[in-house]
């Protein structure tokens, strides 16, 4: 019988980065490929984590499949930095199919096939049966997943909520479907660990349409509506309120419009007609209107802060105007969400904020989580899906239901766990992973060398030490010059800087006297010598940065 492997590449004890690896024989199959916002101001500058592709890059010749539940961020937006580096093919429904394409012209990858599938369907792939299955999440044709394997189904329901008040079938869950893959024996069960520490289930708390409708009825000028743009269930309640109450809707965000277009082309969801103002004919005096400002992680707060700033070329906020900030504040915008609260809160704007103690995210609560079991009966139960207090409290939902700890299985990033004849073997074997670090768009710092400069200039500043030399005979001609930004006052210590520029002048001539010199090892000198001396006198540990520029001289 072919082993069966189970691991994580990224998304256990961590909010975001998903990844998951299925290994059946010499099959690999991937499932999600997501990035996270960096949380902490040591890592200056990145703009976000993705996971250690390392791996897959090494036995990307196995690997039949990558499949994408849904259009978040969380589970697709390090899709292209793993299609540079590893050549398969990618499964997805409609409307995330669209989003990859979009995203991957984007960033200028080119025929890479993206193979459309059925939220209710089944295929094969390599020979090993795959089965999809529709589940509710916040945008339209998210899915689960059941690969079959000799010892029983591996099940990967990504984020999902049961609620039965579901008349869309984009965002609908057929039970019984699950119920009748749980009937041909799982042999493990992932379920995402996010909401497992609150009572009940989600629904029908996942709802804002309660507590946004007040602002509706008591508003007296504008409303503007803060939320993701992926948060496409928000944003069809939204919409349906302004039609209610007879407000034009004008979307900030073109990329929420684009969203929008396919939505209503692949026919999941009309706008009603003659609610849109189109943005070329929006102008700040308009009364009766809901300007939806909507983007991605961090970014939705940012564009809002800059409107409370007033440095928005579209936008400009007045007394009249009530702010619905609908956008949940998410691990690694709290800062952003921070400053743009406060920056509402001088403009006296009437704000309003959702409490997320009464409005939950679209993320499976504890009943929910009990539901999936009674319906999937696995043999083994891995939470995913979160930090490790929260798969934590996903494990003690299945111990409280009456699985053993020997069945429930919370992993590391990295960390393997093998199945053999239908029982798990061992969970020994580890990968050693690294954050991928993304500054801009595809510089990667591994190594955290670049972190480690940002965080010196941030904190000690930096010292540049110049000097110009005969290019022939390496004699001094010009300099030293001294520049210092965020050390030292100039004025105040011309003696320090009269010895920075002497260290680097003597470190030449030394240099050139014993004949050893070579520019950049005559520069590393240079550096050690003036950071000992810039750290006795200041005992502070700047960047130094000399140059010796050597140039030809003519007689």
């Amino acid at each position: 019988m072919d082993q069966v492997r189970l691991f994580a590449l990224g998304g256990l004890d961590e909010d975001g980065k998903n990844m998951y690896v299925v290994e059946v024989g010499e099959s690999i199959f991937v499932i999600e490929a997501g990035l996270k916002y960096p949380e902490s101001t040591d890592q200056l500058g990145i703009e976000r984590i993705i996971p250690d592709f390392k791996y897959l890059v090494e036995n990307q010749h196995r690997i039949q499949a990558i499949f994408i539940s849904h259009g978040h961020d969380d589970v697709m937006a390090a899709l292209p930095n793993l299609l540079r580096h590893v050549k398969a093919p990618v499964y997805s429904t409609p409307l995330t199919a669209m989003l990859i394409e979009e995203m991957l012209k984007k960033e200028g990858l080119r025929d890479i096939r993206v193979h459309r599938i059925k939220r209710n369907s089944s295929f094969k792939i390599a020979g090993i049966a795959v089965r999809a299955f529709g589940m509710t999440q916040s945008i339209a044709d998210g899915f689960g997943l059941a690969i079959e394997t000799p010892q029983g189904s591996i099940v990967y329901t990504s984020e999902y909520i049961v609620d039965y008040d579901i008349h869309n079938d984009a965002f609908s869950c057929d039970i019984t479907a699950l119920a009748e893959i749980g009937k041909r024996g799982v042999l493990a069960l992932m379920t995402e660990s996010v909401g497992a520490d609150r009572e009940g289930h989600s629904a029908p708390h996942h709802r804002i349409t309660e507590f946004v409708e007040p602002a509706f009825e008591d508003a007296e000028g504008r409303i503007l509506i803060t939320t993701y743009h992926q948060n496409l269930y928000r944003i069809i309640e939204i919409i349906e309120l302004a039609n209610k109450y007879n407000r034009k809707v004008i979307f900030y965000d073109d990329d929420l419009r684009a969203i929008l277009k396919a939505v209503e082309k692949m026919g999941y969801y009309r706008m009603p007609i003659g609610l849109e103002i189109p943005k070329a004919k929006f102008t700040n005096d308009l009364k009766d209107v809901v300007v939806i400002v909507s983007g991605s992680g961090d970014h939705v707060f940012r564009r809002m802060h800059k409107v409370a700033l007033g440095e928005d070329a579209m936008l400009r906020l007045n007394s009249q105007d009530t702010v619905v900030i609908a956008s949940p504040v998410v691990p690694g915008t709290e800062r952003e969400a921070t400053n743009m609260e406060n920056e509402l809160y001088k403009e006296n704007v009437r704000v309003v904020t959702l409490d997320r103690r009464k409005v939950y995210s679209m993320h499976a609560s504890i009943e929910d989580l009990k539901m999936m079991l009674y319906l999937f009966k696995p043999t083994y139960y891995m939470p995913i899906k979160g930090e490790y207090r929260q798969l934590v409290s996903n494990a003690n939902i299945a111990l409280n239901m009456g699985y053993h700890a020997d069945k429930i299985l919370v992993l590391d990033n990295g960390q393997i766990a093998k199945f053999e004849n239908g029982i798990l073997k061992s969970t020994a074997d580890q990968l050693t992973l690294e954050d991928v670090l993304i500054d801009g768009n595809e510089n990667l710092d591994v190594s955290g060398m670049v972190l480690r400069d940002r965080e010196i200039l941030s904190t000690d500043g930096a010292i540049i030490v110049g000097i110009v030399v005969n290019h022939k005979t390496k004699e001094v001609i010009g300099g030293p010059d001294v520049q210092s930004r965020g050390v030292i006052y100039l004025k105040d210590a011309d003696h320090i800087v009269k010895e920075i520029g002497n260290i680097i002048e003597k470190t030449v001539e030394d240099a050139v006297k014993e004949k050893r010199y070579e520019n950049m090892a005559v520069r590393m000198e240079a550096k050690d010598r003036i950071v000992k001396y810039v750290l006795k006198e200041t005992g502070k540990r700047p960047m130094i940065l000399p140059a010796i520029v050597e140039i030809n001289v003519t007689e």
